[in-house]
């Protein structure tokens, strides 16, 4: 089984890539845009030259050797008050002398440009990696003092099939902390977020009056964000939210062996407001579950609401037990079966219930099987691929509109399940690009071709099932036996454990690590 928790305590920090020209010692570097020295050709879908995008390219014959990963303006604290402050966020600095040095070192030097691919070769002494802007419509940063281990997207009233900048975003997210007493359950609001490109409209300028300019665009452009923090005792293991009626709930696996179902209103009312924040802050007190089941009689991580049934969970554990959670009037209290769902013989690792079948749901386990359950068939499942993989199976994610189920497992393995073709056993395709264990998968909400998946190898990839290897045309060197239908390799963070796609932005990603949140949308989606 993949080690979920491995996180140790992060101190926090809020970067923002949005108008950076290079970032500092320590941390990944981009060059300015239009600066094409150093940087790797991007390949959008549908380009002649091929399909794929890359995060970042490869320098060699450099002296400089990239230092250990740290935080940038460490002795700044984003969240000045532990209860959940209105904050913005902060800006890194740029060394623009420091990248025309390397452009004139570029130029002199005729250092090699070659395409980097994650996985197929190491960097060697004196390389390093710099990203490559013009890859991302939109691209940021955050850190929440302990690192999340998981979160989920809040889906909110500003409407669907949003991509006009600024936009906003809030998130459900629970920590993993040094100690128990440490944990929080946040509510974060993002909001002026803004793309990486800037409006070159306008006429021209003396250079004083254009450094003005650019300033107080800067200023304008700033992301913000609003965090309200609740103590919760006990690292949080996963998150997922749902709407009932009113209420935003957020169930949550915590690693006391207990899930529990919280109100997430008066986090919501404070992120909202400076009022309400403040109230929140005077009144800050340990989360009250609404409910709470310790049935399980293990710790675990499984778990997921129904899409069709309103307030209907279901959650399993490491024990290899399901439980199917069934909401009762009032909105605060749920029936469970003590008899569980039982026909794994080990650790349940995931579960998701069918888009278009309420009483359906499927799971995956260290067992290496994925199965098909029905709820009004208990306690054993109605279909199941054994050794589906050839170690524990992490993650599954159900396609929303066709009848796919996508899989990683510790072999490093993403496989798509059709479920017309489910008893063969045998996957409709089987892609090997992550060299260490899949960590996390999601089909895009708005094309039921695209999906993503994250690794243990610190590398987030992005797939497109409708691409073929005739819809490439000619290719260029080092990406030749790469899959046609890989788009985007996006990396920068370290220990990957979640990824998202925002049901209401097509494209937008969000990402959760021991270094932090991403939040992204590559030029490929």
């Amino acid at each position: 089984m993949f080690e979920h928790r491995s996180f140790k305590y992060l101190q926090v920090r809020f970067v923002s890539w949005q108008h950076e020209a290079e970032r500092q010692r320590g941390q990944l570097n981009s060059r300015k845009p239009g600066d094409e020295t150093g940087r790797v050709r991007q390949l959008g879908r549908g380009d002649s030259a091929g399909c794929l995008n890359h995060v970042a390219s490869r320098q060699t014959g450099s002296e400089r050797t990239l230092p250990p990963p740290k935080m940038s303006a460490p002795d700044e604290d984003t969240f000045a008050e532990e209860g959940g402050e209105m904050e913005e966020l902060d800006e890194a600095g740029s060394d623009e002398d420091e990248g025309v040095e390397m452009e004139e070192e570029g130029e002199d030097g005729g250092e090699e440009r070659n395409v980097y691919v994650p996985g197929i070769q190491p960097l060697k002494p004196g390389e390093e990696l710099e990203m490559d802007r013009s890859a991302y419509r939109m691209y940021h940063e955050c850190q929440t003092g302990a690192p999340c281990l998981s979160f989920d997207v809040l889906r909110d009233g500003d409407g669907d099939s949003r991509e006009q900048y600024p936009l906003s975003m809030l998130l459900c997210a629970g920590t993993q902390a040094d100690t128990a007493l440490s944990n929080r359950l946040l509510v974060i609001r993002m909001h002026n977020l803004h793309g990486t490109e800037k409006d070159k409209e306008g006429e021209e300028s003396s250079d004083e009056e254009s450094d003005e300019d650019e300033e107080e665009d800067d200023a304008d452009k700033k992301p913000q964000m609003e965090l309200a923090m609740m103590p919760h005792y006990g690292g949080v293991n996963r998150v997922r939210v749902t709407r009932r009626g009113e209420q935003s709930l957020a169930a949550v696996w915590s690693e006391k062996g207990q899930v529990e179902i919280f109100d997430l209103q008066p986090q919501l009312e404070a992120v909202h407001s400076s009022a309400a924040m403040a109230t929140f802050i005077k009144q800050q007190k340990e989360a009250t579950a609404l409910f709470s089941f310790s049935g399980h009689m293990a710790e675990g991580f499984a778990l997921d609401w129904s899409p069709l049934a309103a307030g209907r969970l279901v959650s399993g554990d490491c024990k290899k037990n399901i439980h199917v959670w069934e909401p009762r009037e009032g909105g605060t209290s749920w029936q469970i079966d003590q008899r569980p769902f039982s026909s794994h013989s080990k650790s349940v690792e995931d579960l998701q219930w069918s888009p278009t079948e309420a009483t359906v749901f499927a799971s995956c386990s260290v067992d290496q099987s994925i199965r098909v359950w029905d709820i009004r068939a208990p306690p054993n499942s109605m279909l199941s691929a054994n050794e589906a993989h050839s170690s524990d199976i992490n993650v599954i994610s159900w396609n929303r509109s066709e009848p796919f189920i996508l899989s990683g497992g510790d072999d490093g393995l993403l496989k798509v399940w059709d479920l017309r073709q489910f008893k063969t056993g045998r996957p409709v395709a089987n892609f090997k690009q992550h060299s260490a264990p899949i960590t996390s998968v999601e089909w895009s909400p708005v094309d039921s071709s695209v999906f993503a998946a994250s690794g243990a190898d610190d590398v987030i990839s992005q797939w497109d099932l409708s691409v073929e290897s005739c819809d490439v045309g000619a290719r260029v060197e080092g990406v030749k036996d790469l899959p046609p239908q890989l788009l985007f390799l996006h990396q920068g963070q370290s220990e990957i454990k979640e990824i998202h796609w925002h049901p209401q932005m097509p494209g937008v990603m969000v990402s959760t690590a021991l270094s932090g949140f991403n939040l992204f949308r590559t030029i490929s989606v």
